[in-house]
């Protein structure tokens, strides 16, 4: 072989390996696009396609090879076009989670989840309704007691700070501030945060807090994990990342991701009232929750989810949401058990509360809240799954 066609010999093969690799790079990110859909055939396809390019340089047919690799790379692409958009297109119709269907526990359909008096109930209120709001885990709690109380007549869930209606559902942060604003009558749910109070008393408002329910505030991780039972310090330790790792625990060798939840929500709330003195690291935008459903569900579901931890209500972790792919801890050796709480054992126990507004007109208010106290209010409250307080 003259030194002429040598050359061109080792020309052709620097220039095919060249083309090789720089259209590997595409094709790595179609493989990766693939790998998230778990279609690998495509990934497959993007990097073998560069191979079309071989003819264009071992051929004199120049033009009809590099039409037939062109040809080739752009099905391959396109075909990773397709079924990425259909992937992001079906991330955007995906229904937000929801803290919880209301649907399901309407006070007077016949199928609600919502409990019922073995007999009537000895207040009935036709007249001057006090609006009633309340957090996304006693939903089913005051929802029973509009059942028992409410006439059917004037039932109207209001949603989305509507007001119109005396039955409504805001959650937390919203259903303060309109407890605050004097656009509601009760709130139903946990203590509130410093800040919450402090914008009602902007408001010239005086929040009155009336207990009529306990309830365990519990950490949670993965079914996949193999903690069980930590103490409040450690708990205290992992979020403040004095503690980084389950193996400075004696678990398993992976990072912890603790996650936590939006300002203002309950869960948040009773979280900082946890940590005391000691502040909690701020995490990371992505390892925070706006609903309380979503730091199940990351927990849950997170790739390294051996590695999460959360933190919600008893009652609504175990019986609202109820998935059987994450589990409650215990906490100093102690389980968040229904008796557990009652007896006082279990050592992060919440009241729960019917908030009012000081000097509200309406008379049926302290009539309702007294009601809620009595023992048929208490005994709704215990048959819905909270433990009551009197």
């Amino acid at each position: 072989m003259e030194r002429r066609e040598i050359g061109i010999l080792i020309g052709k093969i620097i220039a095919t390996l060249a083309l090789i690799f720089a259209a590997c790079s595409f094709g790595l990110v179609g493989a990766f696009f693939s790998m998230g859909l778990n279609i690998k055939f495509i990934g497959w396809a993007c990097l073998l396609s560069p191979l079309a390019f071989i003819p264009v340089i071992w051929t004199k047919r120049t033009k009809q090879a590099l039409t037939f690799a062109a040809v080739v790379v752009c099905v391959s692409w396109l075909v990773v076009g397709v079924f990425w958009v259909k992937k992001y297109n079906d991330e955007v119709a995906k229904v937000k989670p929801v803290n919880i269907n209301v649907e399901e526990y309407l006070p007077f359909e016949e199928d609600s989840k919502v409990v019922s008096l073995d007999k009537e109930s000895s207040l009935k209120l036709t007249e001057n309704l006090p609006k009633v709001d309340g957090a996304a885990a006693l939903f089913p709690v005051y929802s029973a007691f509009v059942r028992a109380v409410y006439p059917k007549s004037a039932f109207r869930l209001a949603e989305y700070e509507d007001y119109v209606g005396a039955f409504n559902y805001l959650n937390t942060p919203a259903g303060y501030r309109a407890l605050a604003n004097r656009k509601t009558d009760i709130f139903f749910g946990v203590y509130p945060s410093k800040e919450q109070i402090e914008y009602a008393k902007s408001q010239g408002t005086e929040f009155v807090f009336t207990p009529i329910g306990k309830e365990a505030f519990v950490f949670f991780v993965s079914k996949k994990s193999d903690v069980n039972d930590l103490t409040e310090d450690q708990i205290r330790k992992i979020y403040s990342k004095e503690i980084t790792n389950w193996k400075e625990l004696g678990f398993h060798d992976c990072d912890i991701i603790p996650y936590q939840r939006n300002p203002g929500s309950g869960s948040q709330s009773q979280f900082l009232k946890f940590m005391g003195n000691m502040k909690p690291a701020d995490p990371p935008r992505s390892e925070v929750n706006d609903l309380m459903v979503g730091i199940i569900t990351e927990v849950a579901d997170y790739k390294n989810s051996k590695g999460a931890i959360g933190f919600s209500f008893r009652y609504y972790l175990d019986t609202i949401i109820n998935r059987p792919d994450v589990k409650m801890i215990s906490i100093n050796g102690v389980a968040p058990t229904v008796e557990n709480i009652r007896s006082g054992k279990y050592p992060i126990v919440e009241n729960l509360y019917a908030v009012t507004w000081k000097g509200n007109p309406n008379p049926n208010v302290k009539k309702l809240i007294d009601w809620v106290c009595s023992e048929e209010g208490q005994y709704l409250i215990e048959k819905t799954g909270y433990v009551p307080y009197y």
